[in-house]
């Protein structure tokens, strides 16, 4: 403000925030609220109790666990179902075989999807929307009529009862596919526009560019594909057939046919299916808030 007398600076209050307003909690809404995480609780104990009867039952002996199956205290703690699993039978070998095949898959899954899922949202070329379309369809078809041809295939290029021929038919996956398209067609051009002014190639714009900021999708797929290779049972059936190629899924499933033991060995076959939870358990809980947000990837301008 000028005046006669100089220059006088007026500093005009802040303003006034309106004071909040406290949600008033009357007893109708505190019963629906009570009555929803009632139910919650209800269907939370409802889907983890059979996980723990497994944990527990698992503990037991062979004559508790018949008589009380369900109880979540074994009345007489034992761990001679672990020491069965690890030290007098196959179990270790399951497990390596496991190990090792799920690593590879997933590594290679993730490598191979990216780079069909950015060729689909980027590359021009005659036929992509006929690529795609193809992709999609693949999701459709169940998974046990390949079971056939892929014993077939693998049969006639010499790969099967190896470990190749359980690896490499797993390596790309048609959702995964998917899902790294529509998130790479979620980041502008203008991302990767610099780099190819500074001369990158189109391999070198994807790799140190584009797939760095698609860490969500990359996560999401780690996941799934993790899951995918160690739970699965009818790939490694038409692929293998020799003791020494085992894998997990396939060993709990003859223990749970009875085809190795006698008697219902209930704490055997559920300390087994325990064991082969856990790592797919701590790998979601680790990434479990790290999973793709489809909203996630796109810049702002």
């Amino acid at each position: 403000m000028t005046t006669a007398l100089g220059t006088v600076e007026v500093q005009s209050a802040p303003p006034t925030r309106p004071p909040r307003r406290h949600r008033r909690i009357t007893p109708r809404s505190l019963t629906g609220q009570v009555l929803l995480y009632g139910m919650l609780v209800l269907l939370a104990l409802v889907y983890i109790y059979p996980f723990l009867v497994q944990v527990a039952t698992s503990f037991k002996t062979e004559p508790d666990a018949a008589a009380d199956p369900v109880s979540l205290i074994p009345a007489t703690f034992s761990t001679a179902a672990y020491e069965r699993l690890f030290l007098h039978s196959d179990f270790p070998l399951w497990f390596a075989n496991s190990t090792i095949v799920t690593l590879c898959v997933t590594v290679g899954r993730v490598f191979f999807v990216s780079l069909a899922g950015y060729a689909l949202a980027r590359l021009r070329f005659r036929g992509r929307g006929v690529v795609f379309a193809l992709v999609v369809a693949v999701m459709a078809v169940p998974t046990v009529v390949l079971l056939i041809p892929k014993f077939l295939v693998l049969n006639q290029l010499g790969l099967y009862n190896s470990y190749a021929g359980m690896i490499l038919p797993l390596l790309v996956d048609a959702a995964g596919v998917f899902i790294m398209k529509n998130f790479f067609e979620s980041i502008p051009d203008s991302v990767e526009e610099q780099a190819r002014i500074d001369g990158a190639g189109t391999f070198r714009v994807f790799w140190s560019i584009v797939l760095p900021m698609a860490r969500p999708a990359l996560i999401t797929i780690v996941i799934l594909s993790f899951q995918g290779s160690w739970n699965e049972l009818s790939h490694f059936i038409v692929s293998t057939q020799s003791p020494e190629l085992t894998t997990l899924t396939k060993g709990v499933a003859s223990l749970a046919s009875g085809q190795l033991s006698q008697g219902t060995q209930y704490p055997l076959k559920l300390a087994a299916a325990a064991i082969m939870t856990i790592p797919v358990a701590v790998l979601f809980f680790i990434f479990q808030r790290k999973i793709m947000n489809t909203s996630e990837g796109a810049v702002k301008g």
